[in-house]
């Protein structure tokens, strides 16, 4: 089996301090996206149901999810290679922790939806332009160092707090409602999608600002299936909506853990690595 060099830090021009490893993310295919989504819905409706069907509070819940996601992460860091159960689990937490932020602030310190989307856009803009000038790439193929995986999950946490301000302020602030939300939101993956394969948006551009538009895609579906009939919801519950989704992410990681459907080719990532110069794989 090939595999990335595993020897000693780079240190050359346009490469990356840090160990290498196997990449550390899952190629981007269809089971990827559905579980972003589900991902991102459960991190809207699992947020309420502790915050206020368990009665931890606002706080509470952000202290005891940030906790269990540090721990998660212990664990994506220390892997060399894409688990996952692991990652996964980090994504789910993440996108809990990613509302959580913008709660916090908006519920518990007044601030206006307006402004963090403004400071979360600035601060992705940020991320992804600190993380270019250093390791002159923000491709997925290249997740092999440690350096970069910190890059990777710094701007997927602005992701989805950058999600959950935009979200809330077109469902809430317009009052267009979750249902009309969905479908702005898919609409403008799709809008995505086509300028990708139709129109030459780089695959790169494309996929950061789909992964960034599925946050209030998942949180207005999360919404919808969750809130009171009489609110324009389906009245399931944060309770039901958050199991049934759950479920189905569970379902799906034990199935790409069996048939490795999500492992990145090695070609792509020897490709990667050449256009880079880092070394070849063995």
């Amino acid at each position: 089996m090939n595999t990335l060099a595993q020897s000693t830090p780079l240190t050359g021009t346009g490469q990356s301090l840090g160990r290498q490893m196997l990449n550390k993310v899952p190629e981007v295919t269809l089971y990827f996206w559905i579980i972003k989504i589900l991902c991102t819905t459960v991190g809207e409706t699992a947020a309420d149901y502790m915050n206020v069907d368990l009665g931890f509070g606002l706080t509470n819940t952000t202290y005891a999810i940030s906790a269990l996601l540090i721990v998660a992460l212990i664990f994506q860091f220390r892997s060399r290679k894409y688990v996952p159960g692991i990652y996964w689990t980090a994504v789910v937490l993440i996108s809990v922790v990613g509302t959580l932020i913008t709660d916090n602030l908006v519920d518990n310190m007044g601030v206006a939806l307006q402004t963090t989307t403004l400071v979360f856009s600035l601060a992705l803009v940020a991320t992804f332009a600190i993380w270019y000038a250093v390791e002159r790439t923000l491709s997925i193929h290249s997740i092999t160092t440690t350096r970069r995986e910190a890059f990777y999950w710094l701007a997927i946490l602005f992701t989805f707090a950058l999600g959950t301000s935009g979200g809330d302020q077109v469902a809430e602030t317009y009052g267009l409602g979750f249902f009309v939300s969905v479908l702005i939101f898919a609409g403008a993956i799709g809008l995505v999608t086509l300028a990708h394969f139709k129109f030459r948006l780089g695959p790169i551009t494309a996929f950061w600002a789909a992964y960034i538009l599925t946050r209030p895609l998942g949180a207005s579906i999360g919404d919808w299936m969750s809130q009171p009939t009489a609110d324009g919801g389906l009245g399931l519950g944060t309770t039901g909506t958050s199991f049934i989704f759950l479920a189905a992410i569970l379902g799906l990681v034990v199935f790409l853990t069996v048939t490795k459907k999500d492992q990145t080719p090695p070609e792509l990532i020897q490709a990667e690595a050449e256009a880079l110069g880092e070394p070849a794989t063995a």
